[in-house]
């Protein structure tokens, strides 16, 4: 499944996540999260780097919707 840059921002809003500290949990720069989230539509970057942002936000507690009609989202995972 190919991440948009809103599934990113909302999901670090719906977990409360700075991009600083997504930054850390992926292991990437900030500046990097920034770039990525200025743009629009599918996230653009390296493979590496998009998977390191889902998983650090999966591992924070976000689950990601596939776009199957209604478009993609994010929503907190049941714990």
């Amino acid at each position: 499944m190919m991440l948009t840059v809103d599934q990113i921002r909302a999901g670090r809003a719906l977990v409360r996540m700075t991009q600083d500290r997504l930054a850390r949990a992926a292991d990437i720069s900030v500046e990097t999260v920034k770039r990525i989230e200025k743009g629009s539509g599918a996230a653009s970057a390296h493979y590496q780097t998009i998977e390191a942002i889902r998983a650090a936000l999966e591992r924070a507690g976000v689950a990601f919707i596939d776009g199957n009609g209604g478009g993609p989202g994010v929503r907190l995972k049941k714990m």
